[in-house]
């Protein structure tokens, strides 16, 4: 496998694609990065992944994967098909041709995981070994995607996953903050919280996570061929502290919390491929699901972690909600 410090990110106009692109950068990396338009993208103030190399392609076509991954040590693979759709046709495909790439060259794959995979046999504290038992279809998807990069690792693709919880970030995207809980670019007069009442719930603060992909690399030559790692971020004992931080850091720490209608989302599901597979997820909010990330701090002494207040502010102020 190479050594260079060279990676390819499939995903890199996303929230975790971008923010691991953006950590890798910082640390010395040379950064390729494929995405269908790149001309489209617009970044608000000064871009983090200026120094990137932008090439035009897609993370199915396994000959533009390829192309662009041409003398990378690593591929980030942080790409799903948008809107909840269509993961049944296009993320295995998209996985085999990262998978094609890494072999080829010898690269390790990244993945950014998540917790899909896990039925409630497993909950409330998930390990890295914690037995995976989906609820859905989705989780069945990852849980496959999974075994075919432990299998790839036994040939010529190492992999290394690292295990996130619900995520929240500068970068708009497609995350339960910005798209159901606080709309970008509004005054927010309320908060829609999706979880039940008292149950605990692990978010991710997107910076934190690119950061810990960075340092997990840079020690690269002491990973497993697969390594799985947990991240815990910031774990919401009750359900409250994300929406009272919010409120307070808008200076309304009374402002009104609705939950999130349920029902409505499973009407509309009967109609709508994108609300019928949200809904499909309502699991993961109803039971309190932590990430125990003791064998992330013992590989790296710390995990990277941005004060519950500072990231809540700053994810507020970079998506203009006031």
């Amino acid at each position: 496998m190479s050594t260079d410090k060279t990676a390819l990110v499939l995903g890199a106009t996303g929230g975790i694609g971008g923010e691991t692109a953006a950590a890798l950068l910082r640390h010395g990396w040379s950064v390729t990065a494929l995405a269908r338009n790149p001309g489209a993208r617009e970044p608000v103030g000064p871009d983090p992944l200026a120094a990137a190399r932008w090439i035009a392609g897609d993370a199915l076509n396994p000959r533009d994967v390829s192309r662009a991954a041409e003398g990378a040590s690593v591929i980030v693979h942080a790409v799903n098909p948008p809107g909840y759709r269509d993961w049944g046709k296009l993320v295995l495909p998209m996985i085999d041709a990262t998978i094609a790439a890494a072999e080829t060259f010898g690269a390790r794959i990244v993945l950014p995981g998540n917790i899909y995979n896990y039925g409630p046999d497993a909950f409330p504290l998930l390990k890295e070994d914690s037995p995976q038992h989906p609820r859905t279809a989705k989780g069945r998807i990852r849980v496959e995607l999974e075994r075919r990069l432990e299998e790839a690792s036994r040939r010529r693709a190492p992999a290394l996953i690292v295990r996130f919880g619900d995520f929240f970030g500068p970068a708009p995207g497609a995350n339960w903050f910005s798209q159901s809980m606080a709309t970008p670019g509004t005054r927010l007069r309320s908060i829609t919280y999706p979880g039940a009442p008292r149950t605990g719930h692990s978010w991710a603060y997107l910076p934190d996570a690119g950061e810990t992909f960075a340092r997990l690399l840079d020690r690269a030559d002491r990973l497993e061929p697969f390594a799985r790692f947990h991240f815990e971020g910031h774990w919401d004992p009750d359900g409250k502290w994300m929406v009272r931080a919010i409120a307070e850091m808008l200076g309304r720490p009374e402002m009104k919390v609705n939950p999130l209608p349920w029902r409505r989302i499973g009407f509309a599901g009967l109609f709508q491929q994108t609300a019928r597979e949200i809904y499909r997820m309502r699991y993961l909010w109803r039971a309190p699901v932590r990430l125990d990330n003791s064998k992330l701090v013992t590989f790296l002494g710390r995990e990277p972690h941005t004060s519950f207040s500072q990231a809540v502010g700053e994810t507020l102020k970079a998506l203009k909600i006031t």
